[in-house]
């Protein structure tokens, strides 16, 4: 099995070097290997001394047998535009109990701090308005995008029924069971006038 790519390797030490708690949880587990796939990819890594993820050479990853197994579906891509929830909800984590727990916490509690990143580059004061506004751009986008689902969704309801309205579909499936029930009655009582 091969190690993570050094690129991915080190964004997680990134994230996980802003993240103090976040190493502080996986410090107990050093040296204790986990193992990531996601079709066709799968690798492996160890935690290390300092809570980072350790660097290791494909023939010591092969070595290490992975005590905590995390699965994601060959969708995750697309999940990963729904947000990091919906990733998570997806993901199997197997193994070791106390190390997948811990795994699964940081995997679903870990931020990256772009503000603080960028403030080395730009400055505290600019990083946090640039943050902000980038925070109110997503915020709309997503109130756009909500509000057009909303629309589409009356107009193939309302003004070009397309689909039903959840309304009609209950009312539908009520009549459905009704009428079984009076069939269901209706040949009892021809069963009992045929029997006479």
């Amino acid at each position: 099995m091969q190690a993570l790519p050094a690129p991915l390797l080190a964004a997680i030490n990134h994230l996980l070097g802003q993240a103090t708690w976040a190493r502080e949880k996986l410090m107990p587990f050093a040296g204790h290997a986990a193992q990531i796939r996601l079709p066709p990819f799968e690798a492996a890594f160890l935690i290390g001394e300092d809570g980072c993820i350790a660097t290791t050479e494909p023939t010591t990853t092969a070595e290490v047998e992975p005590e905590v197994s995390i699965s994601l579906p060959a969708a995750t891509p697309l999940l990963a535009l729904q947000g990091k929830d919906a990733v998570m909800r997806a993901a199997r984590i197997e193994g070791s109990a106390e190390f997948a727990e811990a795994l699964g916490f940081v995997i679903r509690n870990l931020r990256w701090d772009a503000e603080e990143d960028l403030s080395k580059i730009v400055g505290d004061i600019a990083a946090h308005r640039i943050v902000a506004g980038a925070r109110d751009l997503a915020g709309w986008q997503r109130r756009a995008a909500l509000n057009l689902a909303e629309n589409l969704a009356e107009y193939f309801t309302e003004e070009q029924p397309l689909i039903a309205r959840r309304a009609a579909i209950a009312d539908f499936s009520a009549e459905v069971v009704r009428l079984r029930d009076d069939v269901a009655r209706l040949e009892q009582r021809l069963e009992k006038l045929s029997a006479v």
